[in-house]
């Protein structure tokens, strides 16, 4: 089962018209990727696995602030950005890449969507002046090299608040010289940074070592 319903299995709180939303997805991309490739050929096989539940994993880790400025730092086709935009259409969402195709993609399945909530920016990420809550990557960039991106473009999280800030990352695999590397190149602390396995959430086996790696802003920042 690839379609909607795979979603729904894992957050049956969705429906009306984020369901309706996550239905038009596939559609869209297989359209678009016929003549963008954006997705793997093989990929689309399994769109709903591999791209939106993956994405949806963020939402297991935690949630944004309905005001929050998240931003997806090379979204590529729009993931994670896109179907956590459906999950929360309170919170602003900006989707940056500096490849033009991809960001044509994006901004054609936002429109579709009518995702008033997610700007979408043709740039490289170390250009933006503005400052936001949270940033997400999907396998981008090692951690170190994503650190030294998002240092002073998040904001502090408010005292006392449950919602998610700083660098939250879908990583994949062996992630020791990646861990390593933040402590060597970044000063950072093993202690700072969660690493969060997604098998616990999806027992699939896509998942078995995907994890979220979660680098807090003031540890960023702090950085020397």
């Amino acid at each position: 089962m690839d379609d909607v319903r795979l979603i729904t299995s894992f957050f049956p709180a969705i429906a009306g018209w984020p369901l309706t939303q996550l239905a038009q997805l596939k559609p869209l991309y297989a359209e678009w990727n016929s003549r963008i490739n954006v997705i793997s050929r093989k990929d689309m096989e399994y769109f709903y696995l591999r791209h939106v539940l993956h994405s949806l994993a963020i939402a297991r880790y935690g949630s944004f602030a309905p005001s929050a400025e998240v931003l997806d730092v090379g979204t590529g086709g729009g993931f994670p950005g896109i179907p956590l935009a459906v999950l929360f259409p309170e919170s602003h969402f900006t989707l940056v890449d500096s490849i033009g195709k991809k960001i044509t993609v994006v901004r054609a399945v936002a429109d579709a969507l009518q995702l008033a909530n997610v700007t979408v920016v043709h740039a490289r990420v170390e250009t933006l002046r503005q400052r936001f809550d949270v940033a997400l990557t999907r396998a981008v960039a090692p951690l170190p090299a994503l650190v030294r991106w998002m240092s002073g473009r998040l904001i502090p999280a408010a005292s006392g608040s449950s919602a998610v800030g700083g660098l939250i990352c879908l990583k994949g695999g062996d992630l020791s010289a990646e861990l390593a590397g933040l402590v060597a190149q970044c000063h950072i602390s093993p202690s700072a940074v969660s690493v969060t396995p997604v098998s616990q959430w999806f027992p699939d086996p896509f998942f078995a070592e995907k994890k979220i790696v979660h680098v807090r802003q003031e540890n960023i920042d702090k950085r020397t």
